[in-house]
């Protein structure tokens, strides 16, 4: 396991997301425009993408390490030790990512 992934594991560690509610950590990523200037996906209108580190136990349908994708304005937002994440509903997960 990566040191970044470990470090994401531990951000979950001792949250436990109670009925059909994901635990996601994501990036909000930058992106630069022709004139170099950074523009954050808060400013984007789309979907985001996220790792899900735990889930509730009313969960059916994702699992601990799912990349899955979420509307930008779903969920409660929080930041745990400089990491961006999202308690969501199972049912605001618009699909799962597949290898």
């Amino acid at each position: 396991m990566s040191a970044a992934a470990k470090d994401k594991k531990d951000v979950a560690k001792g949250f436990q997301p109670l009925g059909d509610r994901v635990f996601v950590t994501y990036t909000e990523e930058l992106e630069r425009t022709a004139g170099g200037i950074y523009v954050p996906d808060s400013a984007k209108e789309k979907p985001q993408r996220g790792i899900i580190q735990a889930v509730g136990k009313k969960v059916e349908n994702v699992k601990v390490g799912d990349q899955v994708l979420f509307d930008k304005y779903s969920g409660t937002k929080l930041r745990i030790e400089d990491e961006d994440c999202l308690i969501l509903k199972e049912e605001d997960i618009l699909g799962v990512f597949t290898a």
